[in-house]
């Protein structure tokens, strides 16, 4: 792999996920509180569930760095860029797994989430293309240590690419009536 596509790579990954939590209703985060229109349930399965949740997070952020950014990657042979590729999919295919358990959990219910539950994801997600950004840099055989300024500048370019989701869902105005309706006025 070299720099340039993982810069790419993450610059995608980065703008899809930034909208996410802004486009889709479906939560992401088992969290600790009952959200709107979710079954109510005891307070310590919730907050077992949640933790449970996190903790897999976490362990599917150590996997890829110890899986991408230690794992010796040559572009010499067809085997080197399979196994990597392969790799990446597998930690793809278990966040998306693990990110799909709250939705799976609350189907058939209409949940709403708030803007706080929509930010939450958010830095959730950040946090998520921040783990293989670094994994890639290790990868890459450059790693730098990273001070706070690095975190503010590359958390307000997240929250930039976000915006075209919240402009959506937040300050785009809807129309109540349906096509129907309207064509039935314009016809009268």
């Amino acid at each position: 792999m070299n720099q340039s596509f993982a810069v790419w790579l993450l610059i995608l990954l980065s703008l899809v996920t930034a909208n996410l939590p802004f486009l889709v209703e479906r939560p992401f985060l088992a969290l600790p509180w009952t959200q709107k229109g979710e079954a109510d349930r005891p307070a310590w399965s919730r907050w077992l569930t949640s933790l449970l949740f996190f903790l897999a997070l976490i362990g599917l952020g150590t996997a890829a760095m110890t899986l991408i950014g230690r794992g010796v990657f040559t572009a010499t042979d067809t085997a080197s860029v399979l196994r990597f590729v392969g790799v990446l999919f597998a930690l793809a295919a278990a966040v998306a797994i693990v990110l799909a358990y709250p939705g799976w959990r609350n189907r058939g219910r209409e949940i709403q989430k708030s803007f706080i539950e929509r930010m939450l994801e958010l830095l959730v997600f950040y946090s998520l293309v921040g783990v293989l950004g670094f994994a890639f840099e290790a990868n890459l055989g450059n790693r730098f240590p990273q001070g706070w300024e690095f975190y503010a500048i590359t958390l307000s370019l997240f929250l930039v690419l976000g915006y075209p989701g919240y402009v959506w869902r937040y300050l785009m105005k809807r129309r109540a009536t349906s096509r129907s309706a309207r064509r039935s006025a314009i016809s009268n």
